[in-house]
């Protein structure tokens, strides 16, 4: 019996770009658009945020931080087209969006420790899918050789007016500084990526931008 042919390997597209610029709303339509799983990054992060400020531990501290890591289980899996996370068995929902959350997020990203815990999960959806994984080292760090990079930006006073719409207080400049001055895998364009700006965007016409950008990078894309 001849055995069946291998299936194709996974495959990572990675969507990158700083607070506010659009890049989970691409990700997750691009994902929709193209039956993938859409991975957000980002909720990693601020699950570990929620979990170290329900620990009362000082975000500063990274050695207690990296002492929680050791501690806790971090589930992740994937709810029809979207990841998930959990902590220990709790899934933190609408409390990832609070304003602590906000605060404090981008001095947890950048401990060495959280970081290398996240990426070797984040690595790990490609043994069962191929995905679209939106954050700020993906392209860079996390899949740094898949060919398929997006790097999604904005004008500052653009994202500054999307971050209040959503309800969110906390300062876009010093989130941009937190991200790119950052010594663990600061905010870069990757090498490879291509840039979109999303300033004069709709969605729908930065959706159908990056489907473009996607074909030029070798993706095929089925139409319909």
């Amino acid at each position: 019996m001849t055995p069946n042919p291998s299936p194709a390997p996974h495959f990572a597209i990675a969507i990158d770009g700083p607070a506010a610029s659009g890049k989970s709303t691409l990700a997750r339509l691009l994902a929709m658009r193209l039956g993938l799983i859409m991975v957000n990054s980002g909720a990693m992060y601020r699950a570990i945020t929620w979990k170290v400020l329900q620990e009362n531990i000082d975000p500063q501290d990274a050695g207690a931080v990296a002492g929680l890591l050791d501690r806790i289980a971090i589930q992740c899996g994937c709810d029809g087209m979207m990841s998930t996370i959990a902590i220990d068995g709790i899934d933190p929902g609408d409390e990832l969006r609070g304003e602590a959350i906000n605060g404090n997020v981008s001095v947890i990203a950048a401990i060495p420790a959280v970081r290398e815990k996240l990426i070797d999960l984040q690595r790990g959806y490609l043994a069962h899918a191929s995905i679209v994984m939106e954050g700020r080292d993906i392209g860079s760090v996390v899949f740094p050789d898949t060919p398929y990079k997006i790097y999604v930006d904005a004008d500052e006073e653009v994202r500054a007016a999307r971050r209040g719409d959503e309800g969110q207080i906390d300062s876009i400049a010093q989130r941009d500084a937190a991200d790119s001055k950052r010594t663990a895998a600061p905010l870069v364009v990757a090498a490879g990526a291509v840039i979109l700006d999303t300033s004069h965007h709709t969605i729908e016409s930065g959706v159908a931008a990056a489907l473009e950008i996607l074909k030029q990078q070798g993706l095929a894309i089925i139409a319909g």
